[in-house]
């Protein structure tokens, strides 16, 4: 999960970016407006923890803009303020949670982790999608960087087990009693060294890898990190 900090206060900004790094999460940090706006152009966020006064512009003026764009972005706002209005204000504009300084670390982890813990149930239905990589399970289609890739019934079951199970290391006997096909059609370890060559050839890059190989264990989906 990809999650930009935007606070004009370096010390909160580095205590909240230090905090998500060790949780596991990929954060990125804006002391501005206009560096979230630069941030936030080149790379789709799952969530933007956002306060509300910069020194050069607006939160929620930085919030609509964001929301017209990727829609399902997340949202919570940091604020000093504690006003209804300003509550009220920032619900409308699609935020879904609004945090009031000061706040205890813990309280604002437990916030994010309920937040991105729905996301992720609901990415780990009939699709999958990450701003670089979309999957349609009910549907069997699949794009990298909006361009479309085919993937074979076999690919598409192993990524769906993968998907669902993250940063989890699913042991090579596992996979193939759940690849298995329903008519019999038996896949054998040969079968799921190559599927899984093929999967990474068609949806890995020069900077981003999806699957990472356990040796001795299996595989785990580390949904595209950072080579």
């Amino acid at each position: 999960m990809k999650i930009l900090v935007v606070e004009d206060d370096r010390l909160l900004n580095s205590t909240l970016c230090y905090n998500l790094s060790v949780a596991g999460y990929e954060a990125d940090a804006a002391l501005t407006k206009s560096a979230a706006e630069l941030l936030s152009a080149k790379q789709e966020y799952d969530l933007i923890v956002l306060d509300v006064n910069l020194p050069d512009g607006s939160g929620f003026d930085f919030c609509s803009a964001v929301k017209a764009r990727h829609p399902d972005t997340a949202v919570i706002f940091l604020t000093a303020n504690d006003m209804e209005s300003d509550m009220l204000k920032g619900y409308e504009l699609g935020a879904d949670d609004y945090v009031t300084k000061p706040f205890p670390i813990s309280v604002f982890q437990k916030k994010v982790s309920a937040l991105l813990n729905r996301i992720e149930k609901k990415t780990m239905g009939d699709f999958y999608q990450d701003g670089n990589l979309y999957v349609n399970f009910a549907e069997t289609t699949a794009t990298l960087n909006g361009e479309a890739i085919s993937l074979t019934p076999t690919e598409y079951r192993l990524l769906k087990v993968l998907i669902k199970n993250p940063h989890i290391v699913m042991t090579r006997q596992v996979l193939l009693e759940k690849l298995w096909d329903i008519d019999g059609n038996f896949v054998d370890e040969h079968a799921l060294t190559s599927a899984i060559s093929r999967i990474r050839g068609k949806i890995e890059t020069a900077d981003k890898s999806y699957i990472k190989t356990v040796y001795g264990m299996g595989y785990m989906w580390i949904g595209g990190g950072d080579k």
